[in-house]
């Protein structure tokens, strides 16, 4: 079992330095896929993310754009993510706290939009992400 997540809860590691072979690291971005700061950074340095590449798969790491405006415009992405993680059952997704650093969100106004991810496999949120949806 890897140390990124737990099976019980579907919880993904605060954390993350290195990567099982089927996990991928999802992190909030720029459109413009300029990976300069936070989990951007780790992203492109360490899992493969792409510069140039703003939303999607690259390397072990899928880009969730967050800088583009308010939380309405974040969450077709996120449900992309969750229909993209439905359709690759091969591969464990651990989403970090995408939007609460450099873009300023709170957890309470991004975790909502991760209310389908509960219930999917193989989706893995930040604990809290998971205590506001799950926990009444």
């Amino acid at each position: 079992m890897s140390k990124n997540r737990t099976e019980q809860l579907k919880i993904a590691s605060g954390r993350i330095d290195i990567l099982e072979d089927d996990e991928i690291f999802v992190f909030g971005s720029n459109l413009a896929g300029h990976h300069m700061g936070g989990a951007a950074r780790i992203a492109n340095m360490k899992f493969g993310a792409e510069w140039g590449v703003g939303v999607g798969l690259t390397g072990h790491s899928y880009a969730i754009p967050t800088m583009q405006g308010g939380v309405d415009t974040i969450k077709p992405y996120v449900d992309k993510f969750i229909e993209f993680a439905k359709a690759h059952k091969e591969y464990q997704f651990l989403v970090t706290r995408i939007g609460c650093g450099i873009a300023g969100f709170t957890d309470a106004e991004i975790a909502p939009l991760f209310k389908k991810a509960v219930d999917v496999d193989n989706i893995y949120l930040p604990k809290e992400f998971y205590n506001i949806i799950v926990t009444p």
